[in-house]
């Protein structure tokens, strides 16, 4: 049988002394954590370790001898090497001895209760200790292409890396402490900290008590029943600006909780919702800069009303073309002028309010471009409110043409089955036989005759303002993918890859240090980092989103029967 030993490469300098790890019986491996240096009383070695066990709730134990002697070993200690294997009762024990400078390490096993008499095969593995016990090993990702095989590995090695992990404990003693027991592990020349994020530390509590005074009084204002009026609550449940203010709300609140994180992922989460608010904010504050100098406002203001003008003209103009032969098509000319004047006068309509409006469009703006400090998302929400304000007689149009074209579509459908025989029942939500008598059937074909010929009229109107409405679906829709991404995008976990990958664990892999006839196989174990696609995968944060989730089937169906794209979600859709 193969016998594992995980040997920090941090404690191959070390001076002699006795080994301190955990045994895994499952896999017939040992995981040396710290090495215990001589002189030292076994009493005080057991109970450190007990104290070890009550904190870390990890099975450490003294698991054999390290003997480190540049000179010729000396037969004594060699001798009371042995003897420590009385002292502290684990079987196998395990001898480990580096002689002079000699790169090949003999390894050895006393076996006390065992009587097989083969010799064990062992294997030397080399890991670094603190890239070890900082990184998270992720399971992988594809279960349903993973093999049982792969999932006992994955298995095996978490075992090893939570046993490192849990024992940090064990790590908080170095050699400048006063203590009976000296230890060698990654942090024996002194404890890892910086004065820096000391001080961040004890001044992120009290501003994060202020933030979260402050949060639960916005949260208040915010669940008040002043809000849940009409139109407040209608406002606020529309407008793509409240939803990315409340989700940022709920961010700010994960961010200044008290309460600790309970696990990697809960850790990753804050971190990477930490990092997406900076980069947000920052990229909201540069934004601001840019609009408020050379007098940016002024110029956008300016260039805003003859915009719209000439959007109101080129739709006039549209118009002009479809009340009379558009393409050279034959239209019903009495509701070809019905629907053309009905259109113009709402177009003139819009126009009138435009130029009401267009002396505090300059105001407007400049007030618009301070929210900007919030975040870059929450101007490009704003944005995305504005093209829906700027746009809403040709959503107004659409809305007129949709419900127009639906009504004679669902009426055709109708007395398409009363010339079957057919009906819908409404009950049973099918299509039951009905037997008519002349009269219905001879009003049925004169209603069947009149919508049918006023039908390619009202089509050719759907046509070209649910045209219209996609343009400004797609621009909208860009906005708020641009959204999503700022706002799901784990940037932390990103920089951690790119800068520290080793704490990103997706598996191991093993390179061979030295092979020799009679001599341990010595490996060294490194760390695979997880791909950038699987760091997005596994670390993305939920968003939501404005606009329903529809399916190119569903999107099609829609668009043919004459149903409303809303530009919001539907009420009480959930958005992941």
């Amino acid at each position: 049988m193969v016998l594992k030993v995980f040997f920090p490469s941090c404690c191959s300098s070390a001076e002699s002394g006795i080994l301190i790890g955990r045994w895994i019986s499952e896999q017939n491996s040992a995981v040396i954590l710290a090495v215990v240096h001589f002189p030292f009383i076994p009493a005080q070695v057991k109970q450190y370790i007990s104290e070890i066990q009550q904190l870390t709730k990890v099975s450490v134990s003294v698991l054999g001898s390290w003997s480190n002697s540049k000179q010729e070993k000396e037969e004594s200690l060699s001798e009371f090497l042995e003897d420590l294997g009385t002292i502290f009762s684990h079987d196998p024990w395990i001898q480990i001895s580096k002689e002079g400078d000699s790169k090949f390490w003999s390894c050895s096993t006393l076996q006390k209760h065992s009587n097989n008499a083969e010799e064990e095969e062992i294997i030397l593995v080399y890991y670094d200790q603190r890239k070890v016990m900082l990184s998270h090993l992720h399971p992988p990702l594809d279960t349903t292409t993973t093999t049982d095989h792969r999932a006992e590995d994955a298995s095996k090695l978490s075992a090893i890396f939570d046993t490192v992990a849990k024992s940090k404990v064990l790590f908080m003693t170095d050699r400048y402490d006063d203590g009976p027991i000296k230890l060698t592990h990654w942090q024996s020349d002194g404890v890892e900290a910086s004065i820096i994020v000391e001080l961040m530390k004890q001044a992120s509590v009290p501003a994060c008590m202020l933030l979260t005074f402050l949060l639960s009084l916005i949260s208040g204002v915010c669940r008040s029943r002043a809000l849940k009026f009409w139109p407040l609550s209608f406002l606020w449940s529309k407008l793509s600006t409240c939803e990315q203010l409340g989700h940022r709300l709920q961010h700010l609140q994960v961010i200044g909780s008290n309460k600790k994180a309970q696990n990697q992922a809960q850790l990753m989460r804050k971190a990477n919702i930490f990092v997406s608010l900076l980069v947000d904010v920052a990229l909201g504050l540069l934004l601001m800069s840019w609009l408020y100098r050379k007098n940016r406002i002024g110029h956008l203001a300016d260039t805003l009303i003859p915009v719209a003008d000439h959007v109101a003209e080129e739709l006039q103009d549209l118009l002009q073309w479809l009340m009379g032969a558009p393409a050279g098509l034959k239209m019903n000319r009495a509701l070809d002028q019905v629907l053309g004047r009905f259109f113009l006068y709402h177009i003139h309509l819009w126009i009138s309010y435009i130029h009401l409006m267009s002396p505090f469009i300059e105001m407007i703006l400049w007030y618009v471009g301070l929210s900007a400090c919030l975040g870059l998302t929450v101007a490009l929400c704003i944005l995305s409110d504005i093209i829906a304000l700027l746009t809403f007689h040709i959503y107004c149009f659409y809305v007129y043409g949709a419900r127009l074209y639906c009504l004679k579509i669902y009426g055709l459908s109708s007395l398409w089955r009363l010339f079957r025989g057919k009906k819908w029942n409404v009950l049973r939500q099918r299509v039951d036989s009905c037997s008519y008598d002349l009269d219905q059937l001879f009003i049925g074909t004169l209603l069947f005759t009149i919508l049918l010929f006023l039908l390619p009229t009202t089509a050719l109107y759907y046509l070209v303002f649910t045209l219209l409405r996609l343009l400004v679906v797609i621009v909208q829709g860009l906005i708020h993918l641009l959204v999503d991404l700022i706002d799901s995008l784990p940037l932390y976990s990103i920089l951690l890859r790119l800068c520290r990958s080793y704490r990103l664990a997706a598996g191991v892999k093993f390179r061979v240090l030295e092979q020799q006839d009679g001599k341990p196989l010595r490996l060294l174990m490194q760390i695979n980092p997880l791909s950038y696609g699987s760091v997005v995968q596994t670390y993305r944060l939920p968003t939501y989103s404005c606009y329903p989730k529809d399916s190119w089937t569903s999107l099609c169906k829609k668009l043919f029967l004459g149903e409303l794209i809303y530009p919001w979600k539907h009420k009480g859709e959930k958005q992941d």
